[in-house]
């Protein structure tokens, strides 16, 4: 449970100075919501990478090869590689172990013969999109429910927390 003034009772962290207590309580609401969501998200996520027997990593990787397969494009293995942000080293191990798994399929590139493409199998894009799909699908019925300018409040507002975390993490970095 989050609340702005247990979490930072000396204000050394948040200047509550302009803030209301109706403001405090909405902010302690909203910041509890966020985690509830982290949550679901972790749950969801954690229950469809059991379903599929594979890892993040994995299941990332097979997600960018759906997208680029209705996108009808070809995928080598440097391209995932570097949507993954991974080494070349570390792509070879993970195709080795979806192929092995049945997942993906590695063939000759229909244009560069020095090159090879990736392809998610058939079952398990019937599997991931009849799961994970279905999973994620689920997201957008909130969205739905909001007007456009309440859509537009909560897309800047996740763009700015979003953000605010990025600088907060280079600061920390360097």
């Amino acid at each position: 449970m989050f609340d702005v003034v247990s979490n930072d009772p000396d204000q050394t962290l948040i200047d509550r100075s302009s803030m209301g207590d109706d403001d405090v309580r909405q902010i302690g609401e909203l910041m509890n919501a966020l985690g509830e969501l982290r949550a679901a998200e972790r749950r969801l996520s954690e229950a469809s990478r059991r379903y599929m027997k594979l890892n993040e990593t994995d299941m990332r990787a097979l997600h960018f090869l759906m997208v680029t397969e209705y996108a009808d494009e070809v995928v080598t293995p440097g391209q995932l590689a570097q949507h993954l942000g991974i080494s070349t080293a570390s792509t070879t191990k993970l195709l080795d172990r979806l192929e092995r798994g049945g997942h993906v399929v590695r063939s000759p590139h229909p244009t560069d013969r020095r090159a090879l493409s990736v392809r998610i199998t058939p079952e398990t894009h019937r599997a991931a999109r009849e799961s994970v799909g279905r999973q994620q699908a689920r997201r957008i019925h909130a969205a739905v429910r909001l007007t456009p300018e309440e859509r537009d409040v909560v897309t800047r507002f996740l763009r700015e927390m979003a953000s605010d975390l990025e600088d907060e993490g280079r600061t920390s970095e360097g």
